[in-house]
């Protein structure tokens, strides 16, 4: 039976020698296992914490050793550490989280929730968990990964979104109130990540779902900030969704614009799409022009392209693992070493740094835990082996647990001159840090394959890889399987009428045998010269070797569609017939 092999190399699975040893100031070198286990004892630290003083608020408070809703009311960290569970390894307690909120998460309710972290935490950890479901060893529906319980869930809280997207520009407001709707007094003012950074989680959720709609309003979102664009090729921070008028005209790559520069790579990537790609490389060049200056990145005016604040902001971070993901490793790893000097100055990353004074920008030197410089480590370590990068692991560790860690967790560190703390621990630190750390450190986990193992699963669309590689982190870290979005590419009303076919007339196997193992190569994806530089999917599928077939007894045909599976008086033939 044919089938598809997508493995979006580039991201975390460049095939290089990796250094098991990384010699560090006094000449020792950080052992990965050691680390490991320092990174997962911080985890269930903080975990524990939260399950034992916090839940089911959103969030812990580490000083006061109680929780507080931030975001809406999700019982965010629960959802936000879900997948970092199993990257772990505790299979358990993933499988019993599910249960836990699929019982408790309640998205009709009167709450104001920010459009942008409810699809990033919410949308995202449930998209990631539902399609690691079957790794972790929960028992998955029939139709799967088409359809499922935490799927319903993210499709759910999507679509509680989908008002704010109801502009004379398509851009979404801000904020939308999950039982009514966009407030009448809402301000129409957004930012850009806040318009831009919805591709990968809605097209995923499209190709799940099969319903276009998710995905349609990304794309003109994307689309409207594009065209919003100034003459110089550069895009502000602030914008008015109902006029398009910019309303802050500050350029640059951190705060407020920094994942719609990730969602247009990383789309690119997870959707083989050449325009996202040829929009990012366009910006990218501008960005050189006119903000970088001797490896720094700094802010200046989108239409005149002066300089307006000489800051390096600590979510700038995530600049250099963007930049390996298009290939450019020369120029990530110079700015990636300019902020791994900030973080050795502090211990930390302040959020604001005044590059030509060399030190904190007044009420913006604390440090809340962000994983931003230890995500491009992670990256760029995967890519180049450099020991440096691990050196920065060691350190955010070490610096974490010395100034950070308090009896109920690890607070946020208010002030990175004297170490003060706020009462605050925000759930990307379990959902982002925590994660990219361990991975820096695990280089046989398995969101690191490379292609050489993977997963068959009967989709109600015929045979489906998973498992392979290549997983696109979300801007949460929640990673997504690329190839999930070929499973279930039907027609809604096929893919309701299958599934109630196999449920009447099958019951899958629960663990399935495998596909004879078979390697892969690969190695550093290049930026492509032009759109055109990307190949269709069709032809990077013809171009792929054909595995060896799995003979599996459900329908016959299952690549065809739904009334080619149908005989003489409408019975289901099986293959040996």
């Amino acid at each position: 039976m044919p089938f598809r092999l997508l493995i979006t190399i580039g991201l975390l699975c460049v095939l290089l020698p990796l250094h098991r040893g990384a010699p560090g100031p006094d000449g020792t070198a950080p052992d990965p296992a050691h680390y490991r286990e320092r990174v997962k004892a911080m985890f269930y630290h903080a975990y524990d914490s939260y399950l034992e003083n916090a839940f089911p608020y959103d969030e812990l408070r580490p000083l006061t050793c109680d929780g507080h809703d931030t975001w809406g009311s999700f019982s965010l960290t629960l959802i936000d550490a879900l997948d970092t569970l199993l990257i772990l390894g505790n299979i358990s307690e993933f499988q019993r989280v599910v249960e836990v909120l699929q019982d408790n998460v309640d998205f009709d309710i009167d709450v104001n929730a920010s459009v942008f972290e409810t699809n990033i935490r919410v949308v995202g950890g449930l998209l990631s968990a539902h399609l690691l479901s079957k790794k972790a060893g929960v028992e998955v529906e029939a139709g799967w990964p088409c359809s499922g319980p935490l799927l319903r869930m993210a499709e759910e809280a999507a679509r509680k979104l989908l008002p704010a997207f109801q502009t004379p520009t398509g851009m979404p407001y801000g904020t939308v109130n999950l039982l009514h709707g966009v407030n009448p007094g809402e301000t129409p003012v957004t930012c850009t990540a806040g318009i831009g950074t919805f591709i990968v989680e809605f097209a995923t959720l499209s190709s799940l779902t099969g319903d276009p709609v998710f995905e349609d309003v990304a794309r003109v979102a994307l689309t409207r900030l594009w065209e919003s664009r100034s003459d110089i090729g550069l895009v502000g921070n602030h914008i008015d969704v109902i006029t398009g008028k910019w309303v802050a005209q500050d350029a640059g790559i951190g705060a407020g614009v920094d994942s719609y520069f990730e969602y247009l790579v990383k789309g690119a990537i997870l959707l083989q799409d050449k325009n996202l790609m040829a929009m990012f490389l366009e910006y990218n060049r501008a960005i050189r022009n006119y903000t970088r200056f001797d490896d720094w990145y700094l802010w200046v005016q989108m239409y005149k392209g002066t300089v307006s604040m000489p800051v390096f902001q600590s979510l700038e971070a995530y600049w250099p693992g963007l930049q390996s993901l298009i290939g450019d490793i020369d120029n990530a790893m110079r700015t990636f070493l300019n902020y791994y000097t900030v973080w050795k100055q502090f211990g930390g990353l302040p959020e604001f740094y005044n590059i030509p004074q060399g030190y904190t920008v007044e009420k913006r030197e604390g440090y809340p835990l962000r994983p931003e410089l230890i995500e491009s480590a992670m990256y760029l370590y995967r890519a180049t082996g450099d020991p440096t990068l691990l050196e920065l692991g060691r350190d955010a560790v070490e610096s974490i647990e010395k100034i950070s860690k308090v009896e109920c967790g690890f607070a946020t560190i208010k002030d990175l001159r004297d170490h003060k703390l706020d009462n605050r621990m925000e759930s990307f630190f379990l959902a982002e840090t925590v994660k990219y750390l361990y991975l820096l450190f695990d280089p046989d986990n398995f969101i690191h394959n490379n292609g050489s193992t993977f997963d068959a699963v009967i989709t109600p669309y015929g045979e489906c890889i998973l498992g392979a590689g290549g997983y696109i982190f979300n801007t949460e870290a929640h990673p997504i399987d690329p190839a999930a979005l070929h499973c279930c590419r039907r027609l809604k009303e096929e893919q309701w009428e299958v599934e109630d076919l196999m449920r009447e007339f099958y019951s899958l196997k629960r663990n399935r045998s495998r596909f004879q193992k078979k390697s892969v190569s690969s190695g550093p994806w290049e930026p492509p010269a032009g759109p055109g530089a990307f190949s269709s999917p069709e032809n990077q599928a013809k171009s792929r070797e054909k595995p060896v077939k799995q003979k599996i007894p459900l329908l016959s045909c299952p690549s065809q569609p739904f009334t080619s599976k149908l005989a003489l008086l409408g019975q289901v033939f099986l293959d040996s017939t």
